[in-house]
């Protein structure tokens, strides 16, 4: 067996109503100058209400930062940062979907040191102290809570990441009630992104190890269980407690055994056409996915994981199994109603060239690829995507 390390966030609460006990996990730090990062959505939906009261009884100061949007550009970031440092800040909280975790693991890193965001850029690079942080997600995708990873879009719309282990956070709270109001296609983009990366861990090439691989097939069969229900039945707390709990697995092995190169094409659509993560990802998943079915070594990651949405899968060669997985993946795609087609969401063949250069630049990404990507490769996944040919094809 190959050597490997595993990291995770030290601690992890997952109960109905945690946000409630936000107030005692932060005064354990005894600290009494606490920043919130959300978005104005998340905040107006009242879904930080509870634990701003809370952390108030306490005795607790807080600064609210609510001005994180999609795909947080690196001056939000830097503006959220000095803020922190201005109002001497001693914890960072986030409550919020993936952008607003990844701004708060920024934030809490970039309030206590004079490198600049740009300088940390990249794996290993953030070295220094942060403040401690804690994180909760209110959607069921990112698995950020559980990442050592902050994706920031850069002044010229490429996305960068910052991956380093300062970036953990102490405490990922989990709260399946937060995600109860989430719009059903919401629920559909966030959780085919989770189930991505899920994937995408099981198939990588670096770092892949028997932890990471136990998790993703876990969070596989938790996500493609529930995500119909929880699209269809939104009010369901035991289908969002499953997706949150898949999500969060999902993100444990990703962050372990990293993604590949369906987020490396989504990144681009996402940077250039502001489209939603998950949803960049779905649009161009099948491409990849059927891409990679040429790759011996996805051909039998597939098909040792397409038994869990198809227990007859078990019964095929593994040519076979391995194409039923990537099928059954498109038939949830359909089922959930996520958009099928580039086109749908603003991509014109003129804008092809262009996103095929920019995911040719996540080489932190595609080298974890189980196939090579080449630039004509990517411009041929985004041209069957774009009318939607290989969903409707499945």
């Amino acid at each position: 067996m190959k050597p490997f390390t595993f990291q995770t966030s030290p601690n992890i609460l997952f109960e109905p109503g945690a946000a409630r006990k936000v107030a005692e996990i932060v005064t354990g730090f005894g600290a009494g100058r606490v920043m919130l990062v959300t978005d104005r959505g998340v905040r107006g939906a009242g879904l930080t209400q509870g634990a701003e009261a809370a952390l108030s009884a306490a005795g607790a100061s807080v600064t609210v930062f609510e001005e994180v949007v999609a795909d947080p550009p690196s001056e939000i970031v830097e503006r959220a940062a000095a803020l922190a440092r201005q109002g001497r800040v001693e914890l960072v909280l986030s409550i919020g979907g993936g952008s607003a975790l990844d701004t708060a693991k920024l934030v809490a890193y970039l309030a206590v040191n004079d490198e600049p965001l740009d300088g940390i850029y990249g794996v290993g690079l953030a070295k220094g102290r942060r403040l401690p942080l804690v994180l909760v997600p209110t959607t069921a995708g990112t698995g950020s809570e559980v990442t050592p990873i902050a994706i920031v879009t850069t002044p010229t719309t490429e996305k960068n990441g910052v991956v380093a282990p300062r970036l953990l956070p102490d405490w990922a709270i989990l709260d399946p009630e937060l995600t109860l109001g989430l719009p059903a296609h919401v629920t559909a983009a966030t959780g085919i992104d989770a189930m991505v990366h899920a994937i995408e861990a099981y198939t990588s090439r670096h770092r892949k190890n028997p932890i990471s691989d136990q998790l993703a097939r876990q969070a596989v069969a938790l996500l493609a269980a529930n995500i119909r229900t929880a699209c269809r039945q939104g009010g369901d707390l035991e289908a969002r407690s499953a997706m949150l709990l898949g999500s969060m697995l999902a993100g444990m092995a990703f962050a372990n055994a990293p993604v590949a190169a369906v987020h490396a094409l989504a990144y681009p659509i996402g940077a250039i056409f502001h489209v939603p993560h998950g949803l960049s990802n779905a649009l161009v998943l099948m491409g990849v996915m059927r891409f990679n079915l040429a790759s011996p070594e996805a051909e039998a990651a597939y098909a040792e994981l397409a038994p869990i949405l198809d227990p007859g899968a078990s019964r095929l060669p593994r040519p076979e199994a391995a194409a039923r997985f990537v099928e059954s993946l498109a038939a949830i795609c359909r089922d959930c109603g996520v958009p099928a087609s580039l086109a749908e969401v603003g991509v014109r063949e003129a804008d092809l060239p262009r996103l095929a250069e920019d995911a040719m630049k996540q080489t932190r990404l595609l080298v974890n690829n189980p196939r090579e990507v080449t630039y004509a490769d990517a411009f041929a996944i985004y041209s069957e995507a774009l009318d939607g040919k290989l969903r409707r094809a499945g």
